[in-house]
This record gives structure tokens, C-alpha cells and sequence, in this order.
């Protein structure tokens, strides 16, 4: 299977369903967001009342982990006075440096990135961490 095919529309669709029944266990209304290996967006989505800052947050997330390959939490803590990508988000003002994003790999190489918002960072971790879960599922087979 080529790495540029493999997020289809249904694999989409089904991590937007698992984000969404995850943050349904976990209690809390999420934004979601899922992006392609160049950070070009293929999925947005808010459920119920969802923080409205978190709509702008999540595609952010999910652009940042895919180009960086790492989780945002990382790029933080990365990005930090005295660190080695300190302010790297000057450079591109769509790096987000709030942890709930996520990188999609398959053989190591890197094919997309989601991103979680609306809850504490622990909610939006677990979310994000079930998905990439259920992303290894379906890609493995």
C-alpha cells in the first residue's frame, strides 16, 4: 500500500468515530482534527459544545505533529528558552506548542498527524493516545 494512500476516507472516518466515542468514556466534549503528512488538512470535526478555543487549537496540533513528526508535548518542550528549536513557532506561526497532538506512522514513516482539544491536557492525551491506538489497528492488518 502506498504511504500517500493511507488515509482514506473511511480510516478518517473511523478515527473520528473512535476520538469521539473515547472523549464520550473520558466525559468531555473534544474538537478533532487530522491532517496529512504535509499538514494539509483531511478532517475537522466539533463535538457538542467543545471549547471554542479548541477549534483553532486542534488543526494546529494536528499540523505541527505531522510536520514534526514528534507529539506537541515534545515540540514544547523543544521549543523552550535554551532548548534546540527554541521559538520555532516564530518561524511558522501554525506550530502549536500545546500538547494533544499526535504523529501517524506506518514503518516509520511519518503519514499524518491528529490533534485532541477540550480537556484538561490528561483528556485530551488519553483521546489522542486511543486513536493513534486504533490507527495501528487498522494499518496492521
Amino acid at each position: 500500500r502506498k504511504i500517500n494512500m493511507v488515509l482514506t476516507d473511511e480510516l478518517v472516518d473511523a478515527l473520528c468515530k473512535a476520538a469521539k466515542d473515547k472523549s464520550e468514556k473520558v466525559g468531555v466534549d473534544i474538537s478533532f482534527a487530522i491532517c496529512d503528512a504535509s499538514g494539509l488538512p483531511k478532517a475537522f470535526r466539533r463535538y457538542g459544545e467543545a471549547l471554542v478555543l479548541s477549534t483553532t487549537l486542534v488543526p494546529g496540533k494536528a499540523y505541527t505533529a505531522a510536520i514534526t513528526q514528534c507529539k506537541t508535548k515534545d515540540v514544547a518542550a523543544a521549543s523552550s528558552e535554551g532548548a534546540p528549536l527554541m521559538a520555532i513557532q516564530t518561524n511558522d506561526p501554525r506550530i502549536t506548542l500545546v500538547a494533544g497532538g499526535y504523529p501517524f506512522f506506518i514503518k516509520g514513516k511519518i503519514v499524518g498527524g491528529l490533534g485532541v482539544g477540550g480537556g484538561t491536557e490528561e483528556q485530551d492525551c488519553t483521546i489522542a493516545e486511543y486513536v493513534v491506538s486504533v490507527f495501528e489497528e487498522f494499518t496492521t492488518k
